[in-house]
This record gives C-alpha cells, structure tokens and sequence, in this order.
C-alpha cells in the first residue's frame, strides 16, 4: 500500500495513531510523521564517516528503544532515516553539489566523493542490520495485516 499524503500530518501523533501509519516505499512521508521527524531528525548527519558512524549508532539506538516498546511506527521511522543516510550519502558521493541533473534534465558525469561514499556505507550498514531485524519483520507484518489490509 502507498504512504498516504492526504493526511494532515500537522495535527497527527502517530504514537497514539499507529493505524493511520502507512508504511509505504522507501523513504516515504520520513520528513512528516511525528513526533517521531523530531525525536530522530535531529540526529541525522551525514557530512563525514566520523559524524555518519554517530548518526547512524544514535538512530539505530532509537530503533532498539523504539522495539523494546512494541513501537513498529518508532521502528520504521528510524529505518527510513537510516535508509535516506544511504541513499543522500550516496547522491553526494556521486554528485559533489547533489544535483543528478542540470537545468535542463541532462544527467550530470558522476564525480565519486570517497568521504561521501564512506557515510552511504555506514549508513548501509545499519540500514540492512534493521531490515533483517526479525522483531521489526514480525511487527512489520502484523501492521501490514491490522492496518494495511495485506
């Protein structure tokens, strides 16, 4: 099922709403679901492997905290910052100003940035450890199954 933009994020907690939580693809709706966008954002950092190594520890802490209460919405914003660590590591390692595109639409010659390049790795591998994570996959079921109707 899609993540739902229709919904007005402003005045939802989706600790106290888990059944309006969709999970969605990729990294969708981690920019707007609370209070959980607060409680990881600020530790999302990416610009050297020493800050992505902090980073990526402190969120996956969260994603541990986040298990230990039951919490799949906790767990899966977590994987999403996670995630989107790679992926905009990735994008700066390939792109220096992070643009795959100039003005026009033509794709720009990939530049690799070894200390970006460093992070999305980090990042990787933190991401993967919270995939395969079996509690996060049993959660991840059971929401799918109570709220998602798969």
């Amino acid at each position: 099922m899609t993540f739902d933009y229709t919904l007005d994020f402003s005045s939802i907690d989706f600790r106290k709403h888990p059944e309006l939580y969709r999970i969605g693809k990729g990294e969708q709706g981690v920019l707007l679901v609370e209070p959980y966008k607060s409680e990881i954002l600020p530790y999302w950092r990416f610009k050297t492997p020493d800050l992505a190594r902090q980073s990526a520890e402190r969120i996956y802490r969260l994603f541990l905290e986040y298990s230990a209460q039951g919490d799949f919405v906790g767990m899966d914003m977590a994987r999403k910052f996670l995630q989107m660590g790679y992926t905009r590591s990735r994008r700066y390692a390939n792109h220096r100003s992070g643009r795959k595109y100039d003005s026009d639409g033509i794709h720009l010659p990939r530049e690799e940035d070894q200390v970006k390049a460093a992070s999305a790795a980090i990042f990787y591998e933190m991401w993967q450890k919270v995939r395969e994570d079996s509690h996060y996959s049993e959660l991840k079921k059971r929401h799918r199954e109570l709220y998602e109707g798969v």
